[in-house]
């Protein structure tokens, strides 16, 4: 394994270096690749906003203010620290003195109401439509004209057939809206 060490980049190194000083002895080779994108990407940052700075006032290099500058920015609006410990208790103290509503559903996941959800099944009644008074008429008129009672029952049959229906749907539900 001291061969591979002395193969690894300076930085490399020191990342691991700093990984067992913290206890860390067994880990995924890749994470100190990520931790090498990860101090490579906050040193361009603060790099670029330390370049900023000193063309904002008109140096013509980086010195150590302006790398200090941009050091104070990323730790201001970068990382935070948490509230004290005080302070969390207090707030849930004061969240909790407040009563959860009671569910009035029985066990399982609330649903809504059933005439509210889209689950259920809808049915469709075809609503036969009433032909013009002037088609029925010419219906009744060929009935009349044949006298064969096999062909007048077909005449009578026909309209029902050349009739079309009016769909309806309505869900099934007990409760009416």
């Amino acid at each position: 394994m001291a061969e591979k060490d002395d193969d690894l980049p300076k930085d490399a190194r020191i990342v691991k270096s700093l990984l067992k000083s913290m206890g860390i002895e067994e880990y995924e080779p890749r994470v100190i690749h990520q931790f090498l994108e990860l101090w490579y990407r906050y040193v361009v940052d603060v790099l670029t906003d330390a370049q900023v700075y000193s063309e904002h006032a008109g140096k013509s290099t980086i010195d150590c203010d302006d790398v200090k500058l941009a050091i104070q920015s990323k730790v201001n609006f970068s990382f935070s620290q948490p509230p004290p410990r005080e302070v969390l208790l207090e707030l849930a103290r004061s969240r909790n003195k407040i009563p959860l509503p009671k569910t009035l559903a029985g066990p399982g996941i609330p649903l809504p109401p059933e005439q509210d959800t889209l689950i259920n099944p809808n049915y469709q009644l075809a609503i036969p439509r009433r032909q013009p008074a002037q088609a029925v008429e010419e219906m009744e008129e060929d009935e009349r004209s044949d006298t064969n009672p096999s062909q007048e029952q077909q005449a009578t049959d026909l309209p029902q057939q050349q009739q079309t229906p009016q769909r309806v749907s309505f869900p099934l539900s007990k409760h009416p809206k």
